[in-house]
């Protein structure tokens, strides 16, 4: 599986995660657009969110950690509000989106 995004050819693992992260607004539209979530504010909030700690930390989050970093600037967030923007889990759907790799698996970092 791969994403074209403005003309260029974005390898992917065998879950559609990028390989290298790629952070144009044109490739989070056209992996949103493959995995039907279409995008609102909020989505682009959790996208720069999550690309923020990859550039910092070199990875994502898990998922209590992102819900909990998430309410600090939407405070309205929850555990259901994030699965409605993220329906696949929003951790790891949401970093795909992001045009990032793959998350870590389970861990607390």
């Amino acid at each position: 599986m791969s994403y074209v995004v403005e003309g260029a050819e974005l390898e992917t693992d065998a879950e559609g995660y990028l390989l290298e992260p790629d952070y144009r607004e044109e490739t989070v539209r056209v992996i949103a657009a493959a995995e039907n979530v279409p995008l609102t504010d909020a989505h682009w909030q959790i996208i720069n969110y999550l690309r923020d700690q990859y550039r910092e930390q070199g990875h994502t989050p898990n998922f209590r950690n992102m819900l909990k970093d998430v309410q600090a600037f939407m405070p309205e967030a929850d555990s259901k509000s994030l699965y409605d923007l993220f329906p696949v889990g929003p951790a790891k759907q949401a970093a795909k989106i992001a045009g990032l790799p793959q998350p870590k698996g389970k861990g607390g970092y």
